[in-house]
């Protein structure tokens, strides 16, 4: 019986994989005895339009073809039914939306942390690190913390910075130009667009942004 199927069904869906995201389970469809008007415009099973036909009558139909009564156009007047196979099509409209949500591509922000003229070789290490997470699609932020009076010489991590952008020129854009918050200095990369290669435009501003000020409050209405 058509009950049956969309029992099965129902359970292959939403019981094999507690704990995923369940979004069917919050579409309404209204199946079969659920549907109460008195005439329906109904889609067969081929797809081929019936017309408008009394309400028993399609069900006699979905019957007869050991299918169920969909209503897939509640809005209309009358309202729109088709006769389908309601469990198969959760089943398969569910598994469509694991398969969109399994595309879908989660870009992380990884970070490299270094010091103020860090040695190359130290400094190629975690360059590496970075060329395989751009590759990976992910984006890139470049940390140089300051000891000391080490903040007052800006211009050694500015040059680190630019350096590990040219390095990197080749697969990164810079999305974020290198910016001085306290004691740190940071610059974010991001994986370049296909087509689009990185050139001097977007190398580090030899100055490093700061923060953006609030805007005192009595000049708001100025």
């Amino acid at each position: 019986m058509a009950i049956n199927r969309v029992l099965i069904y129902a359970e292959i869906d939403f019981f094999c994989k507690q704990d995923e995201e369940r979004t069917i389970s919050t579409q309404t469809f209204r199946v079969n005895e659920m549907i109460r008007v008195p005439e329906v415009r109904l889609i067969g099973p081929k797809g081929d339009n019936l017309g408008v036909v009394p309400i028993q009558e399609a069900l006699r139909i979905a019957r007869d073809a050991e299918l169920d009564l969909v209503e897939v156009a509640a809005g209309a007047t009358p309202p729109v039914c088709r006769v389908m196979d309601f469990g198969k099509f959760l089943y398969e409209r569910a598994k469509k939306e694991r398969e969109a949500k399994k595309a879908q591509t989660k870009i992380e922000v990884k970070e490299i942390r270094l010091r103020p003229k860090t040695n190359e070789h130290h400094r190629g290490f975690k360059t590496r690190d970075a060329r395989r997470w751009l590759l990976e699609g992910n984006k890139v932020k470049v940390t140089i913390r300051f000891r000391g009076r080490e903040v007052t010489y800006p211009e050694l991590a500015l040059e680190d910075l630019r350096e590990i952008a040219e390095e990197l020129a080749d697969i990164a854009s810079i999305e974020q130009p290198p910016l001085m918050e306290g004691k740190v200095m940071n610059m974010v990369l991001s994986p370049a667009k296909p087509g689009k290669k990185s050139g001097a435009a977007s190398k580090p501003s030899a100055t490093p942004q700061a923060p953006d000020a609030p805007e005192p409050a009595g000049e708001a209405g100025s």
